[in-house]
C-alpha cells in the first residue's frame, strides 16, 4: 500500500519537477558514543553505485540542496528499544530471498556551513517488511562511511509497520570527531505519519519510483566538533 500512496504523491511532484532546476572512534562526549562503530573506513565498504539514476524529482528542499550556504542540524529523535551496537560495515542490507519493496536511499552528509563531510559514520537499522526487527542478529542492520564527497548510499527494503509506529528507518550519523546524532527517516504519504507521536516532517525522504523499487533522498547536517 505504501508504494501506491507514494506513487500518487509523486504524480504532483513530477509535474513540479518539470519546472524546477534539477543531489575515529565515536566522540566520547556523545551519550551513545560507546555504541557507535569505530570511525575508520575499510576497503570492505561498498562504494555508492555510479549507475544510480539522477533524481527526476525536485530535491532542492533537501538540506544544502537549494544553494544555501548554511543549514540547521538534522533533528534528533529517540533511539528506541531495538538498537544493536557493532553492526557489520556494509552499504546494502538486502539478503537473498528477503521480502519487501527494494529501496535505495542516498544523499550527502554536510556540516552547518553546507560543506560535505568525508568519512562520516552512518549506522542504519530497521524493521523488515512485516514490521519485525531482528534482535538476535544483524538482519537489516549495518553501518557505512561517506566517500570523499560526503555521499552515502543505502540499499534496503521499505520497512513495515508495527503497532504505534509509522514506516521509519533508524540511524546514527556522526562526523569524524563530531557529536553523534541519533534520528529516524520517514516516508511521505503514509497514512500513519500524523498518528505517530515520534514522527517529524523535517525527516521526510524525497521519494522517486524506480524500475525495480523506490529511490529515496535525504541530506544530513551534523556538527563537526
Amino acid at each position: 500500500m505504501l508504494k501506491k500512496i507514494i506513487f500518487l504523491a509523486l504524480t504532483a511532484a513530477f509535474a513540479l519537477a518539470a519546472c524546477a532546476s534539477p543531489s575515529p572512534t565515536a566522540s566520547a562526549s556523545s551519550p551513545a558514543a560507546s555504541d557507535a562503530p569505530s570511525q575508520t573506513s575499510s576497503a570492505a565498504t561498498e562504494a555508492p553505485s555510479p549507475s544510480l539514476a539522477a533524481p527526476t524529482v525536485d530535491t532542492t528542499s533537501l538540506a544544502c540542496g537549494n544553494g544555501s550556504s548554511t543549514a540547521s542540524l538534522t533533528p534528533e529523535l529517540t533511539e528506541g528499544p531495538y538498537f544493536t551496537p557493532n553492526s557489520p560495515e556494509r552499504a546494502s542490507l538486502l539478503e537473498e530471498g528477503m521480502p519487501g519493496t527494494k529501496l535505495v536511499v542516498s544523499g550527502y552528509v554536510y556540516d552547518t556551513n553546507c560543506q560535505p563531510v568525508a568519512n562520516a559514520l552512518l549506522d542504519f537499522w530497521q524493521a523488515d517488511a512485516n514490521g519485525v526487527y531482528d534482535n538476535t542478529g544483524y538482519v537489516l542492520r549495518g553501518h557505512q562511511f561517506t566517500d570523499a564527497n560526503g555521499r552515502y548510499e543505502l540499499t534496503t527494503v521499505v520497512p513495515g509497520i508495527y503497532p504505534g509506529r509509522t514506516e521509519h528507518i533508524h540511524l546514527k550519523v556522526q562526523a569524524p570527531d563530531g557529536r553523534l546524532i541519533t534520528s529516524q527517516l520517514f516516508f511521505p504519504g503514509s497514512t500513519l505519519n500524523d498518528s505517530d507521536g515520534i514522527y517529524d516532517p523535517g525527516l521526510l525522504l524525497v521519494m522517486q519510483e524506480a524500475s525495480d523499487g523506490l529511490l529515496g533522498y535525504f541530506n544530513f547536517v551534523v556538527p563537526v566538533q
